[in-house]
């Protein structure tokens, strides 16, 4: 019990951040409006748009470098929880872990990538490629693409 004095974790503000950003990923009309997935791959793929924005951000302004590690660290244990609370068992993890960190790693190059484009339809296809599952953007791909812009 005392050896968690001497624990370094996130701090506080990375621990609003990404309480924060769950909050918003779970916001109803995410799942009702644009008609994401109200699935655990649905809820993962808006918490990941989430935390690219975030990114993006602290990026762009360059703030406090150690942040966005902080919120990632969050991020991971977070879902190792998740996965363990769904049952997956301990060697099952770090596997399921593995495709995790792969899917924001390539969700994030997709999601700069179009954010960065000239052209808007390339952050409506990023979205409903890996949010929606599909090649043809429906408007929900396209309403989510509204709002990752604003």
């Amino acid at each position: 019990m005392i050896f968690r004095l001497f624990q370094r974790g996130p701090g506080a503000p990375a621990r609003a951040l990404y309480g924060a950003i769950v909050a918003q990923s779970r916001q109803p009309a995410f799942y009702r409006r644009f008609s994401v997935p109200d699935s655990v791959e649905g809820r993962f793929d808006m918490i990941v748009l989430h935390l690219v924005l975030l990114f993006c951000r602290l990026i762009r302004d360059q703030q406090a470098p150690g942040l966005a590690q902080g919120v990632f660290d969050l991020f991971c244990h977070d879902m190792d929880g998740n996965l363990r609370e769904m049952g997956v068992g301990d060697l099952a993890v770090p596997k399921r872990m593995r495709g995790m960190a792969e899917a924001f790693y390539g969700r994030r190059a997709a999601y700069e990538e179009a954010l960065a484009a000239d052209d808007p339809e390339a952050l409506v296809a990023a979205l409903a490629r890996n949010v929606f599952g599909r090649a043809e953007a429906g408007e929900g791909a396209r309403a989510l693409a509204v709002y990752v812009r604003r």
